[in-house]
């Protein structure tokens, strides 16, 4: 049996990654998704041989079939923004021009919005989805509120995660519940702008 090499700080998976391997077993993945293949009806076996590699291939790089929907879903996000660093207000429109842009993708691609359908089907990937990609981003913004706080362009008194939910909140009706509604460059600037204007402090 093949030996991994010991190396400083190599990850608990054992044998060092080979980005190849894993980028043909996410494109199986995906090609299988894009033939219409329902993701609980993905089986390992099945994404090993659509991938040209062994169940245990998959298996020495991820845990089970929930680990490896995530990095599948990673993949299809869009990296996450840079934010300008200059203020709140501008690194907020920031973060809510990813969530537009993601909408306008979702919108585009039906084969994007039949994923994500499919995952709240599976509450373990609904779970770990959340817990890996959904909730790293809360954080991130919840760093930039509270720096908003701190450098006075937020109220003090400002529930931070009410505050995030008001300014994500008409977004995400636009993009997830509201397919209809308009999705205009701009949007971002005025969902934050109006408001912070209800949280700044009064001067």
């Amino acid at each position: 049996m093949e030996q991994a090499p010991a190396a400083k700080g190599a990850g608990v998976r054992g044998r060092p990654r080979s980005e190849a391997v894993e980028r043909a077993i996410l494109e199986g993945v995906i090609g299988l998704l894009e033939e219409g293949v329902p993701l609980a009806e993905l089986s390992i076996e099945r994404i090993a041989r659509t991938a040209g590699v062994g169940k245990a291939t998959i298996y020495r790089r991820w845990s089970g079939r929930e680990e490896l929907f995530v990095d599948v879903l990673r993949t299809l996000e869009a990296p996450a923004s840079v934010l300008p660093g200059t203020s709140m207000r501008d690194d907020l429109v920031a973060l809510l021009e990813q969530i537009r842009r993601r909408g306008l993708n979702l919108r585009s691609s039906a084969f994007l919005h039949n994923v994500f359908a499919q995952m709240k089907s599976l509450p373990k990937l609904w779970t770990a989805y959340h817990a890996t990609v959904v909730e790293p981003q809360r954080q991130r913004a919840y760093d930039v509120l509270r720096r908003g706080v701190d450098n006075g362009e937020l109220r003090p008194d400002v529930d931070i995660v009410l505050a995030h939910e008001m300014f994500v909140g008409p977004m995400l009706v636009r993009t997830v519940l509201r397919l209809d509604a308009p999705l205009d460059e701009g949007l971002s600037e005025r969902i934050v702008d109006t408001v912070l204007e209800g949280l700044r402090p009064v001067e």
